[in-house]
């Protein structure tokens, strides 16, 4: 395959899997600022939803001054943004568009009919009439997208592309959003001389749990009120959790796998070597040496991944 072909496809499905991830981290911090809670509490969450997508100082340079409705705006349907949905679908459907004749009718014809409805739904202001029925909405045709391409792509290279970019870039988002919000959870309530508000921590996990499609799972597996440590265990470690670093990884390297080339040795090597700390590691040791420094190097390891990847398969990224 060629390798510009390659890239369209690996973007395409990035893109895509990254507008889901946007709605669902903005559906997280939209349901969770409905609870009571103070001003400061409420802002450190939209600041929060900045940092994972490492857009604070565009933000800033913007729109000033942070509030709720200005943050859901540039992170929605602001054209400048690149990691805006509206943002991400359009460039999903122009890789897609650059590669028409590697997809099936279907595949294009879902992402385009996504990209037309977005469209319309911004310049309609339905995202402003009910921003949780909007993130529900991305959510489904990414769902669709993906449902559309293996049940009707060709197992080949193509495919093969097209889920290296879904897996690389869920294991980047869940380990940013576990981050940001376990941060969030210990500056603002296990620090605090009264201690926990359990009703609050309650609806605040639950809420994270939701916006990776894991209440229902967590209840499953461990039959149990909800705790921090768990939720880290499911989110990180539990392979049979579809969105958990450990799934997306062992989705990586399998795909790698069935791609590999002569200079690919490498990059299979530093997917492996991560993929089976994932496998062998316990959520014990990973919270007494810092879940924080644990998650930064796994992002700066999935970066680098990303990298290799594209040197090895895609049009090379400048340095």
């Amino acid at each position: 395959m060629l390798s510009r072909t390659a890239d369209h496809l690996f973007w395409m499905n990035r893109y895509t899997e990254r507008a889901e991830n946007t709605a669902r981290l903005l559906d997280v911090n939209y349901q969770t600022s409905l609870l009571p809670q103070s001003e400061a509490v409420a802002l450190a969450g939209w600041q929060g939803l900045l940092s994972i997508s490492e857009l604070m100082f565009t933000y800033k340079e913007k729109h000033g001054e942070i509030n709720a409705r200005k943050v859901m705006d540039f992170m929605v349907k602001d054209e400048t943004n690149p990691s805006s949905i509206l943002s991400c679908l359009t460039a999903a459907r122009e890789n897609a568009r650059a590669v028409r004749g590697a997809l099936t009718t279907e595949v294009w014809e879902t992402l385009n009919q996504t990209w037309l409805e977005v469209k319309r739904k911004v310049k309609a202001g339905e995202f402003e009439e009910d921003p949780a029925q909007f993130f529900d909405w991305v959510k489904f045709r990414s769902h669709l997208s993906r449902g559309v391409t293996v049940g009707t792509m060709l197992m080949d290279e193509a495919l093969y592309f097209m889920r290296l970019g879904t897996f690389l870039e869920r294991a980047d988002n869940t380990a940013r959003l576990v981050d940001v919000k376990f941060h969030a959870v210990e500056s603002d309530f296990y620090g605090t001389a009264n201690g926990k508000d359990q009703e609050y921590d309650f609806y605040h996990w639950s809420a994270i749990l939701r916006s990776v499609s894991g209440f229902e799972v967590y209840r499953k597996v461990y039959r149990d009120v909800i705790k921090p440590e768990r939720v880290a265990e499911l989110l990180i470690l539990r392979q049979d959790m579809p969105r958990s670093l450990h799934s997306c990884l062992n989705e990586v390297v399998a795909n790698l796998q069935m791609v590999a080339n002569d200079q690919s040795s490498e990059t299979q090597r530093r997917a492996g070597k991560l993929r089976s700390e994932l496998q062998y590691g316990r959520i014990d040791e990973i919270l007494a040496t810092g879940l924080h420094a644990y998650l930064t190097q796994f992002l700066d390891r999935v970066n680098d991944l990303g990298v290799h990847i594209s040197r090895d398969f895609l049009i090379p990224t400048p340095v």
